[in-house]
């Protein structure tokens, strides 16, 4: 074993220390990623193996020599810095606007899983008192230890969770949804016991834990009140430059600090600061910011400092240290730990009318404890209740629950399940298989209104009919220490209600609106597959000239039948609408949803012909049709002054959408018909209008 004791050989070992602990996380963690495990397990087990439990067990202590024990203070500092940040990123991530629709449901499970875990953790507590009552060469008392355990096995690892769920297109379903805003609960009940578990171990007379107690909760107090008022002045400068500069960043980290500062001197640890800090942060109008922040830190916090954080675990892991004495203390702590969630939150949904199948999947779920749970751990040890041994054992607990969650829930909720679930959850919002459906992709709800205005002018008088307001929300690939969801899901919160805004633009119109939200990582091919779902008659997105852009309408267009038309226009309303004429079926639905537009909006319409003359004797009687159902019709004009252009188009027009726009110099708008219309059909259809009119 080396012997370091200059400053200088310190830092240097410090260095190279860190650059093999970064070098093996990320090995690992890429490793763990391709067996569909969280890399963070990855990332957790590469520090137990630079430790004492693989390379401790080679001659020459080369644990020891790697990591001398005289360096082994420095790393822990910078495991403690990663620690706090990594606490700020776990309450930023923390939205309650998740709990929403789903508050009773929620609160029940997470209530369940906690005090049935908690309980049996406390007569757990009984059988390994014996065992580990001595620590650090002192006796302590049963009811801390007890209390401790206890809060260790009510743990769910939000993060984790969130990312397993996001990663298998969960989060669309209801089960999906429910799972979320029950772990975001229980994060908040779980962190609030903590604390009160740890007040009472550091309460060294009986005035202590009321006095800890109390003062957390006026530091609380003056967070919510005080400090988070002042954030969101914070957020409105982010807004007014548009970035996350280095003053507004250097405010964020300074209140991390002071808060894990304030806290740890209260006596409950300095990570709870660091966590009430990321969750007061004001979520009005700060996805952007958050985005920003989170991509910052993570450079530095999950590639550079949590892996010292898991090395700092690793080394007081030992597991060739368990023995035969530890093997049967570790199957009763699993049967405890995961028995414990499992039937509390499978009971507690099944109590809410969850399908057992559903239930057992939250049950299996809330398991999953990783990083959030080895936090915990290492606070047990720092303030002594927790010995070596003991905190192998739990350390082993938090991974086999965490990479136990996703092959379990493969078995009981798999793939096709799924996939028939999310269908089923876009479908059971919908008026029914007869309604007449415009699918409108919104990708900016602030610009996408004249869209919806145009849906409605596109229905008409047609009834049952709906609109279908569908926002696909880009998922970014994160480092996955956390869930790297802190933006995305506080996104797709927001645009729900940004969607209900725009549904109830479109019910102002008399007609029923159903609003649905996912993430995606490919929009062209999931619009597709949700204009297929929904049984959409025609699907409406605006062109903004970007490659995305295009890319989206050509997809679609090679996915459609023949009968597309495309609507070119400027978005406004004012002006005649145009509809050009030609010999294909699809011109046919093309005039027929000009007609319902121009009727709508109480505008003319101008039938054009692309070839020129020829056509009076076969328009004539289309000229009278259209009239009867109350729409001023001519022959004569051009496309120029039109407010927007229908026509109809075959695989051809499709095939270069990008020329169409950039020569009318207009945004394009993509419909999808689902039956092709002859002009004759067309007529007897706008009869029908006439007719229906009068009545």
């Amino acid at each position: 074993m080396l012997a370091v004791s200059d400053l200088d050989e310190i830092a240097a070992y410090v260095f190279i220390d860190i650059a093999v602990i970064v070098i093996v996380a990320r090995l690992m963690g890429m490793l763990f990623r391709r067996i569909r495990q969280p890399p963070v397990v990855g990332e957790i087990i590469a520090g137990i193996l630079l430790g004492p439990t693989l390379l401790g067990a080679f001659p020459g202590d080369l644990d020891k020599d790697l990591f001398p024990l005289e360096v082994r203070p420095f790393l822990s500092i910078v495991a403690q810095l990663g620690l706090i940040l990594f606490m700020f990123i776990v309450g930023l991530e923390l939205d309650v606007n998740l709990i929403r629709g789903n508050e009773r449901t929620a609160a029940v499970v997470s209530i369940a899983s906690i005090v049935l875990p908690f309980g049996l953790g406390f007569l757990l507590a009984v059988a390994l008192y014996g065992s580990h009552d001595i620590v650090g060469g002192e006796k302590i008392d049963y009811l801390p230890f007890a209390l401790f355990i206890g809060a260790s096995m009510s743990i769910t690892a939000f993060p984790v969770l969130a990312r397993i769920l996001t990663d298998r297109g969960m989060h669309r379903t209801a089960v999906g949804a429910l799972t979320l805003a029950c772990a975001a609960v229980d994060d908040i009940i779980a962190w609030t016991l903590l604390a009160v578990v740890i007040a009472v171990v550091e309460a060294t007379g009986a005035l202590d834990v009321p006095r800890i107690i109390i003062m957390s909760a006026i530091f609380a107090a003056v967070m919510f009140l005080v400090v988070r008022p002042l954030l969101a002045r914070l957020v409105d400068r982010y807004r007014q430059v548009g970035r996350l500069t280095p003053n507004i960043l250097s405010i964020i980290l300074i209140g991390v600090l002071v808060s894990s500062y304030i806290t740890a001197k209260i006596g409950i640890h300095q990570i709870f600061g660091a966590f009430l800090f990321g969750a007061i942060m004001p979520r009005e109008h700060a996805k952007e910011m958050f985005h920003e922040i989170l991509e910052r830190l993570e450079q530095v916090s999950v590639l550079l400092l949590l892996p010292v954080f898991f090395i700092a675990t690793g080394l007081n892991v030992d597991v060739r240290g368990i023995g035969l004495s530890g093997t049967w203390q570790l199957a009763l702590i699993l049967l405890v730990a995961i028995g414990g969630k499992f039937i509390g939150a499978t009971a507690g949904a099944r109590l809410q009318g969850v399908a057992p199948r559903k239930a057992s999947a939250i049950g299996i779920l809330m398991n999953t404890r990783g990083l959030t749970e080895l936090v915990i751990l290492n606070v047990g040890l720092s303030i002594g209740v927790l010995d070596q041994q003991l905190f192998t054992l739990l350390v082993v607990m938090a991974l086999v629950t965490t990479i136990m969650t996703e092959p379990l829930l493969r078995i009981v909720y798999p793939d096709h399940l799924l996939q028939r679930d999310v269908a089923d959850a876009e479908k059971a919002a919908l008026a029914g298989p007869d309604a007449y459906r415009v699918l409108v992709a919104v990708d900016d709800p602030e610009a996408v209104g004249p869209l919806v205005d145009l849906a409605a002018d596109m229905i008409g008088p047609v009834q049952p009919s709906e609109i279908v307001l569908s926002r696909f929300l880009p998922l970014r690939q994160k480092v996955e220490v956390g869930s790297g969801l802190t933006g995305e899901l506080a996104d797709m919160a927001t645009a729900m209600d940004a969607l209900n805004a725009l549904g109830r633009r479109a019910e102002q119109r008399g007609i029923r609106a159903v609003v649905l939200s996912q993430f995606s990582t490919d929009v062209a091919h999931d619009l597709i597959e949700q204009a297929q779902t929904v049984d959409a008659d025609v699907v409406l997105l605006r062109w903004t000239g970007d490659d995305e852009s295009a890319e989206t309408v050509r997809a679609l267009v090679a996915a459609a039948p023949a009968d597309v038309g495309v609507f070119v226009g400027d978005d406004g309303r004012d002006g005649p609408v145009a509809a050009t004429l030609g010999e294909a079926p699809d011109d046919g639905a093309a005039i027929e949803m000009a007609v319902r537009i121009a009727k709508a909006r109480g505008a003319e319409l101008r039938l054009l012909d692309p070839r020129g003359g020829g056509k009076r004797g076969r328009v004539a009687p289309l000229v009278k049709a259209i009239e009867r159902a109350g729409v001023d019709a001519s022959t004569d004009g051009a496309a120029t002054g039109a407010s927007l252009v229908v026509t109809g188009f075959g695989e051809e027009a499709g095939a270069d959408l990008a020329a169409i726009a950039s020569g009318l110099g207009r945004a394009v708008l993509v419909c999808r018909a689902k039956e092709a219309l002859a002009p004759e059909g067309a007529r007897e259809r706008m009869a029908k209008l006439a007719d229906a009119d009068k009545e």
